[in-house]
């Protein structure tokens, strides 16, 4: 997909389902979005993952350099905005990550948590990237391929489908988009920010990364209020297709909050983020002005542990559960709670198609009494002009 900022044409991926809390991923220098594809398969099951092509890299615009990481930073924010987008985590790698911690310092009231791959607060030495910027205006990105491939992966990986798609990516970077960035770097250094960078953050670094070796990362997480660290061996500066299964893993147990050390409370704040953006955020604010003392340890407990545990869980989708929990709620008659995830639907991706078929099993395994009465509920509500409106 494409969308139009002030001066540039920026193109980004998306999925998962629209009322998800966000999650935009940032990619490396000389790469595109699609080195993220294999973690934003698996976190779109929970997550509304975004995925840009930064200025100049992938099909976004290709503008005349030189390019700075707060510019850079101020691209996400407004492709933030057009997408309706208040807060989001921010996970980016390299020189995603230098953007994603710059986005913390500027805007820090819009970023849940920080996810930090293989990146520094600062990439010495500027005038290696300026001498660098200056090469590949002239002899193009091919010229440095394979140093550039040796450092991101492994040997093994440089051989696989992956290893030969990131090089294809890599040579078909425009010289100037990868100049300007290069440019970025060469300019920045935000060290001095990361005492202040109050962000619940995971920093993760392949163990050989020759770019942003493991020190540099512990001595981030040293500095930062609430960050830790997760070393990956035997791996290198581009590890997110190489070992995308074990980075979703982390990413996903570390977006839960299941690292952190209230995980009761988290636990609350989780649920009551996923309960709202499943059922919605005005009938979540009714049902908390309603809490009384007789019922608020049973509110408590609903949005521990259905919201914050099972409909939290990263192995089905949103409409997946909505399509389960439709089914169940009818083939038991609970009528009321029924009729609530039918409104719900609209929000999970759940299609009026989805409700159909659900109720067909329905009549086939929990009778045909039980599955009329649904029937005749889903249809009032799903032809309700208000219903229409809002799927």
């Amino acid at each position: 997909m494409f969308i139009a900022l002030p001066d540039l044409n920026v193109h980004y991926r998306e999925r998962g389902a629209a009322g998800a809390p966000a999650l935009i991923l940032l990619h490396s220098l000389g790469t595109s979005s699609v080195i993220w594809d294999q973690v934003a398969e698996r976190l779109a099951q929970v997550y509304r993952v975004i995925q840009p092509d930064m200025r100049g890299h992938g099909l976004t615009d290709v503008t005349q350099g030189p390019y700075t990481i707060a510019g850079l930073a101020e691209d996400v924010l407004a492709l933030m905005d057009r997408l309706g987008i208040g807060k989001a985590h921010i996970a980016g790698i390299s020189i995603g990550g230098l953007i994603a911690q710059q986005i913390g310092h500027v805007a820090s009231g819009r970023v849940d948590t920080l996810t930090l791959l293989d990146t520094a607060p600062v990439f010495p030495d500027s005038r290696s990237w300026r001498e660098r910027a200056a090469l590949v205006r002239v002899e193009g990105v091919a010229v440095i391929a394979d140093t550039v491939l040796d450092r991101w992966i492994t040997p093994q990986e440089q051989g696989t489908p992956n290893g030969k798609g990131l090089r294809q990516i890599f040579l078909r970077t425009a010289s100037e988009g990868y100049a300007g960035a290069c440019e970025a770097l060469a300019s920045c250094d935000l060290s001095a920010g990361l005492k202040h960078l109050a962000i619940r953050s995971l920093v993760i670094v392949g163990e050989n990364d020759e770019a942003t070796p493991p020190e540099v990362s512990r001595r981030m997480v040293a500095e930062m209020p609430e960050a830790s660290l997760v070393k990956l061996e035997g791996l290198r500066h581009i590890p997110v297709m190489e070992a995308g299964t074990r980075i979703s893993t982390l990413m996903n147990c570390f977006l839960a909050g299941e690292q952190s050390n209230e995980p009761a409370a988290d636990l609350y704040e989780t649920g009551l983020k996923v309960r709202s953006a499943v059922l919605g955020g005005e009938h979540v604010s009714r049902s908390l002005a309603r809490i009384t003392r007789f019922d608020e340890p049973f509110q408590h407990f609903i949005t521990r542990t259905a919201w914050g545990q099972v409909w939290s869980r990263p192995h089905f989708d949103r409409r997946t559960r909505s399509i389960v929990t439709l089914a169940l709620l009818a083939g038991l008659g609970c009528e009321e709670e029924f009729e609530l995830h039918i409104k719900a639907s609209r929000n999970t991706g759940c299609t009026d198609e989805d409700i159909a078929e659900l109720l067909l099993h329905v009549a086939l395994y929990a009778g045909i009494p039980r599955a009329n009465s649904a029937m005749h509920r889903a249809k009032r509500l799903l032809s309700d002009p208000d219903e229409q409106q809002n799927r």
